[in-house]
Parts: structure tokens; C-alpha cells; sequence
């Protein structure tokens, strides 16, 4: 990152900072003792859920795989994006933790859910509603756990569904273009 972006960057967040102040102090106030365990069980959980998606769409045939591979094909940009922007912009979290690997900006979490939430609308348009309010209350998760800003997780869902939008897409006229070369041929 030149140094013009990273002025740009800060210039930027710090516009924002009141925004995610406001926020959290709302979040946090809201905060009860029969959410805790919800809202930990929902961001530690979105992982387990993944791998139970791979292991059952790696065992329902052919489509099952191509969803397999198509996740793969979108998840790798996603986090390589988010990975790289955490590195550069190394935000302090709203808790107090700093650190470079794993600052506040963007939120992985976020970005990932909407990703899935992107994926999955793409190939059953019927999983498009609790596929997006889990990946909403996913991203509400890190802000009530006082883990991520508000930005943090707004950037981080846009990210990852535009990214996933975007690479899926580019995934999939490259294969249409294959196929049609193997029809030509």
C-alpha cells in the first residue's frame, strides 16, 4: 500500500470512528446474560457449519462438488483480500487487542458469511433469505462481542459478497467459455 492510500485509509476511518463509537455504545448497553451464549455460539459456530457444507456437498454427487469447488473458488480471494487489508490497515479492535495478523479492519467473519450467503443464493435461490440473516447475525455477533467496529463488519460483508459475487461470476463464464470451445471443437 503506497503512501497515498494509507493517508487516504486514515483519513477515511477516522471520519468514521464517532460512527462506530456511537454504535458499540449502543450494542454494548444492549447487551443481556441470556444473549452471551447465542452470540458466541453464532460466531464460533459459522466454521463448524462450513466444513459440515464441504463434507455433505463432497458426498451428494457431481453438483455437490461443483458447490464444493465453487466456495473454494470464491473463499480463496475473499481471505486473501481480507488477510492482506488487516495487515495493512492493523486496526486496534474495539476490546484492546492489536494485532497486526489479526486487527480489527476488516471484519473475516463478516466477509466470509456474506460470501457463503452470496454462494449459496447463487445456486438455490430459495437459501437467500436465511442464508443472509445468518450471515447478518454472524456480522451482529462481532459487534456485540465488542470484537469489531461497526465499519469493520459492514466492510467486511461488502467485501465478501462482492468479491464472491464478482469471482463466481468471472468462475463461471470461464467454464461456459470451456465447455463451448469442447462443443466447437
Amino acid at each position: 500500500m503506497n503512501a497515498r492510500a494509507l493517508l487516504l485509509f486514515v483519513a477515511l476511518a477516522w471520519a468514521w470512528q464517532p460512527f462506530d463509537d456511537a454504535v458499540r455504545d449502543v450494542v454494548q448497553a444492549s447487551r443481556r446474560p441470556w444473549l452471551e451464549a447465542p452470540m458466541h455460539a453464532v460466531t464460533n459456530g459459522a466454521r463448524p457449519l462450513l466444513v459440515a457444507g464441504v463434507v455433505a456437498g463432497m458426498l451428494s454427487g457431481a453438483a455437490g462438488r461443483a458447490a464444493v469447488l465453487e466456495a473454494v473458488v470464491a473463499l480463496v480471494p475473499v481471505n486473501l483480500t481480507v488477510e492482506v487489508t488487516k495487515y495493512a490497515t492493523n486496526r486496534v479492535r474495539p476490546n484492546g487487542d492489536h494485532k497486526r495478523r489479526n486487527s480489527a479492519f476488516p471484519s473475516s467473519h463478516a466477509a466470509n458469511a456474506f460470501a457463503v450467503a452470496v454462494l449459496l443464493t447463487r445456486r438455490w435461490k430459495r437459501a437467500a433469505v436465511p442464508a443472509f440473516v445468518f450471515a447478518a447475525l454472524v456480522a451482529y455477533s462481532r459487534v456485540y462481542l465488542n470484537k469489531h467496529w461497526a465499519v469493520d463488519v459492514i466492510a467486511g460483508a461488502a467485501l465478501g459478497a462482492v468479491l464472491a459475487h464478482v469471482t463466481i461470476t468471472a468462475w463461471r463464464a470461464r467454464l461456459a467459455a470451456r465447455e463451448s470451445g469442447r462443443a466447437a471443437a
